[in-house]
């Protein structure tokens, strides 16, 4: 999914829906939007009036997106919450499960299965943790309600209504996370219209109740990003100059791996040096660690832009596989 940047992952979900009826359908701004959809659209005026006029501002919505990432984590605080032992046995788990689907979407687009499985583990603990709140009444919320994002979460709620109409599903029917992330792979609305796939053949995309779908999906996203089937994506350094390393992060490529050698980065693996890659520093729990990322790397960073996120993915990813 496109992620939102200021959502961590969908185990730190507000459960608390405080609602408060403020009669959107009269207030000017969402009557030219309202306006828009019936002319670009084609929507059912009278329909988008009547949902306008019951839906519910948010305010626990309001107070979860307000606060910076709900607190500033570091990788030995990060990697606890997402790479455990029962995690991992719950993945390995889902992965036996489904073997034959996870396989297909391998074969088809060439993403592991253990990085599928991870995907799924890491956002709601392989489907029980999907978010309860009304999509709707959160992107109406945060379009509305929330002047910083406004214009990101317009789209998102025309990304949203459009979606309802193309997959016949209620408004009401579609929950997800706060920031409208919605089903096992949590995908906001407008990667649900891009990205996800019927991959059980019943003629639908269902992204909450079916498996197959949910596999395909993620699987069909990394392809789309750009995923490198049969290469690796990480892997530990050391450096002898700390001040070569970037101040932030950088999640996307940026020199080669030959460069890094000459800079005297030292790779636990023997990797082509004209490979672009990514030089890693994260405060960890023996202290400072530093990571090589390639492009597969970058690409699970597509999913959420997180480098913590990605080394939650990769290394929950390896402790399923094996």
């Amino acid at each position: 999914m496109r992620t939102v940047l200021f959502f961590l992952a969908s185990s730190f979900f507000v459960n608390a829906q405080s609602e408060v009826n403020v009669d959107y359908v009269q207030r000017a701004d969402v009557k030219d939007f309202i306006d828009e959809m019936v002319e670009q659209y084609d929507f059912d005026r009278a329909f988008l009036e009547n949902r306008f006029s019951t839906a519910q501002r948010l305010d626990s919505v309001l107070e979860a997106i307000a606060r910076p990432a709900e607190k500033k984590l570091t990788w030995k605080q990060y990697r606890p919450i997402f790479v455990t032992s029962k995690r991992s046995e719950k993945g390995k788990i889902f992965l036996a499960k489904h073997k034959d689907t996870l396989q297909r979407a391998e074969k088809e687009f060439g993403v592991p299965a253990e990085i599928i499985t991870a995907i799924i583990g890491v956002e709601t603990y392989y489907g029980k943790r999907t978010g309860s709140y009304t999509v709707f009444d959160s992107l109406t919320t945060l379009r509305f309600d929330y002047p910083p994002r406004s214009k990101f979460f317009k789209s998102e709620l025309k990304e949203f209504l459009l979606l309802s109409k193309e997959e016949k599903i209620s408004v009401d029917d579609m929950t997800g996370s706060y920031a409208g992330a919605m089903g096992m792979p949590q995908f906001i609305s407008s990667s649900y219209r891009n990205y996800a796939i019927d991959f059980d053949g019943d003629g639908k995309r269902d992204l909450w109740n079916s498996v197959p779908d949910v596999i395909g999906s993620v699987a069909n996203y990394f392809s789309e990003h750009g995923w490198k089937k049969g290469e690796t994506i990480l892997h530990p350094a050391s450096i002898s100059d700390d001040s070569i390393v970037k101040e932030k992060n950088e999640l996307k490529p940026y020199i080669t791996v030959g460069q890094l050698k000459q800079q005297g980065v030292v790779i636990s693996r023997a990797l082509d040096e004209k490979d672009e890659a990514t030089l890693l520093k994260f405060d960890g729990k023996r202290g400072e660690e530093y990571w090589v990322g390639l492009d597969n790397f970058y690409v699970i960073t597509r999913y959420n832009h997180s480098a913590m996120y990605s080394m939650a993915v990769f290394q929950l990813s390896e402790k399923i596989k094996n």
